[in-house]
């Protein structure tokens, strides 16, 4: 940067390297839960399958690679959440957070997947249907209901602020719901004999999955381009900045997330008066994280005669607010 410009870039006394864990906030116990998950459904699954083939009862092995499509999901969730914990390096200055957003993508990715194979295989049984072992079916999809909730109540805590736990979450409710509905089929069966209700339950569930997982998919599609969280106005956070003390105007406003967990936030303040003082940096950002849950703020502090200069025609787009 030269000597004859004025303006001050930043962090806001924000390191990448003051943290540990970098940016996965992920506490020790999710690991638990991944493990202990991915075993009883791998279990399960063994169990479904053998008995799947054992009654006859598509709606079991649908639900079979229902659920080895979870654990493969499961798998790669714990992955993204254990990158994330990995510290900033000189190639990945930001650490590998980003990992988990590629996770809740590929987890609903396979979801998908689960969704075109079962459907498939659920039409081509509508056209024979075959003899169904109802209370074989009953039981072992009961079994279901109880591993499934289980292991969604693991990570029922971390759901509502990361997307990647938000998405094993998401994938064990399913899952036990899909229990559920190859339990009622199975006494639908059992007290009208017509077998063709286990194909349709296989369809009924492919909707359900589709349903709960659409919303992951768009969400992890838009962390994945670098867009505002879907938590976060910017509007209110341009608002903000503009009625900060001595701030004339705001431009180049970026939010991003860094992981499924944090955001990043840059954005230029125009000060005619210079720099606002000593704790005008580290109360901005204290404030953009209590009341956007922006964790990773860098401000730009300019002068009002080098607006034009920095900005040229960006001021006047989307992205900045003139007063």
């Amino acid at each position: 940067m030269s000597a004859g410009h004025h303006h001050k870039h930043s962090h806001a006394n924000h390191s990448h390297h003051d943290r540990p864990g970098a940016h996965g906030h992920m506490p020790t116990n999710f690991s638990r839960a991944f493990a202990l998950g991915i075993t009883l459904n791998i279990l399960y699954i063994i169990v479904e399958v053998v008995y799947g083939l054992i009654s006859g009862s598509m709606a079991l092995l649908a639900d079979a690679g229902h659920n080895l499509s979870d654990v493969m999901g499961l798998a790669v969730a714990w992955a993204g959440a254990e990158l994330t914990k990995r510290p900033p390096s000189k190639r990945f200055t930001y650490g590998l957070g980003g990992s988990s957003i590629l996770a809740a993508l590929l987890n609903g990715l396979f979801l998908l997947v689960a969704c075109g194979a079962i459907a498939w295989e659920a039409i081509e049984r509508f056209g024979a249907p075959r003899p169904i072992s109802s209370v074989t079916v009953i039981i072992v999809a009961s079994l279901g209901i109880v591993i499934n909730f289980g292991t969604a109540m693991l990570f029922v805590r971390g759901q509502k602020e990361d997307i990647n736990i938000r998405g094993a979450f998401l994938h064990m409710m399913a899952d036990a719901a899909v229990s559920a509905g190859v339990v009622a089929g199975g006494i639908l069966i059992y007290f009208t004999g017509m077998n063709w209700i286990d194909p349709l339950i296989s369809l009924l569930i492919v909707a359900l999955i589709f349903w709960s997982t659409w919303g992951l998919l768009s969400e992890a599609v838009r962390m994945s381009l670098a867009g505002v969280p879907r938590n976060i106005d910017l509007e209110e956070v341009m608002a903000y900045l503009a009625s900060l003390p001595g701030v004339k105007a705001v431009h180049d406003l970026h939010i991003w997330p860094m992981s499924t967990s944090e955001t990043a936030m840059t954005a230029h303040l125009v000060v005619p008066a210079g720099h606002p003082g000593k704790g005008f940096l580290a109360a901005v950002q204290k404030e953009m994280k209590s009341r956007f849950a922006i964790h990773h703020v860098t401000i730009q502090i300019e002068l009002e005669d080098e607006e034009a200069d920095l900005c040229h025609t960006d001021c006047g787009g989307e992205n900045s607010n003139n007063i």
